[in-house]
């Protein structure tokens, strides 16, 4: 005798509807946070490398490896400073610099900030860009954060390059130990925001090259003003107790 089979059953054994539990159940496994890509054959541009910051990143990133091109206004001053860093470093004018990078990190003081950017929108036309940049005024009490129109210096440069992937990291570094060769590990952990996830993790590995750092998501630009606000508190800690200070995020 041939059985038809009814609805609600497979071949004789009746399913029920599916439930919470069985949809979870069939979700793929979450991505682990610290499965991060291979950035080793990326070429990183600095803008303002030839400031401390800019400088000191730099030199951390070609001493672990990392292809490097230093970008200035002037670009003699640019190779001057790259001459001196060593290790593989190149040096060429701002545009140069984001036309042959891969990963374009902006290191340029605040008040030069808009303009460079918007001076080299169509170089950095799908670009990963890593605003590093802190908007901090200065008095006689010290240092204070400033709050630009648009919320942050990342969310700026967001607003000025509406065709580059802008992400923000690497504030909360202290120039001093970047540039120094003796320290042979940055014991910090670099806040990293930013709207897409790849883009995110991409630059994690990148803080991750260098020696005793780790880049740990912190969230999205619209979150960053806290992030680029935070180094007027660190400053204040480095002058009371004649430090270097650095962030590290427990429990992760």
């Amino acid at each position: 005798m041939t059985r038809v089979t009814g609805r609600g059953e497979r071949g004789g054994r009746k399913v029920g509807p599916m439930t919470s539990t069985d949809s979870a159940a069939q979700k793929a496994p979450a991505k682990d946070p610290w499965d991060l890509p291979d950035v080793s054959g990326l070429v990183v541009g600095v803008l303002g490398g030839t400031g401390p910051q800019g400088k000191g990143l730099a030199y951390r990133l070609a001493r672990a490896g990392q292809k490097v091109i230093i970008g200035s206004r002037a670009a003699d001053r640019a190779q001057a400073a790259a001459d001196e860093l060593g290790h593989g470093v190149e040096g060429a004018d701002n545009a140069e610099t984001a036309r042959r990078s891969d990963i374009v990190i902006v290191a340029v003081p605040w008040d030069g900030h808009g303009k460079t950017l918007e001076s080299l929108r169509e170089e950095l036309v799908g670009k990963l860009v890593v605003d590093c940049v802190n908007p901090l005024g200065f008095d006689k009490k010290g240092a204070y954060a400033l709050k630009p129109e648009e919320g942050s210096a990342a969310e700026q440069a967001a607003v000025l390059l509406p065709d580059s992937r802008v992400t923000a990291a690497f504030h909360h570094l202290s120039a001093v130990l970047l540039e120094d060769p003796e320290v042979e590990e940055i014991d910090t952990d670099v806040m990293v925001l930013g709207e897409e996830r790849a883009d995110v993790e991409i630059v994690q590995a990148l803080a991750g090259r260098i020696p005793g750092m780790r880049g740990i998501f912190a969230g999205r630009l619209r979150n960053a003003h806290q992030v680029e606000s935070l180094v007027a508190n660190l400053i204040s800690v480095n002058r009371r107790y004649k430090a270097h200070a650095g962030l590290r995020v427990t429990d992760v």
